[in-house]
């Protein structure tokens, strides 16, 4: 039996502009909430808000650089999932 309530809440993740743009700039690698700030010309705190909610999603995962937490795409899956998505908008312009 499938559970719904976590399959919808990770669809969840893909409806918000501002995840969508964090998932797709770490895309070409890992990066730093400042890196990810100041490419997307977002708050450092709206950054780190979302990347705790990716985080708790298993969508990102952080690994510390010194003192640096350094974010990147947890998986393939995730990485296949945004391709395929941008795939299909692509198509349909």
């Amino acid at each position: 039996m499938q559970d719904y309530d976590k399959l919808s809440e990770f669809y969840k993740v893909f409806a918000d502009n501002t995840r969508l743009m964090i998932l797709n700039s770490l895309l070409s690698g890992s990066k730093c909430v400042s890196g990810i700030s100041l490419c997307l010309n977002k708050s450092q705190s709206l950054i780190s808000h979302q990347l705790k909610y990716l985080r708790d999603l298993n969508l990102v995962k952080v690994e510390k650089d010194g003192q640096t937490s350094m974010y990147s795409i947890s998986d393939e899956h995730i990485r296949i999932i945004l391709k395929y998505g941008i795939e299909h908008i692509s198509e349909r312009s």
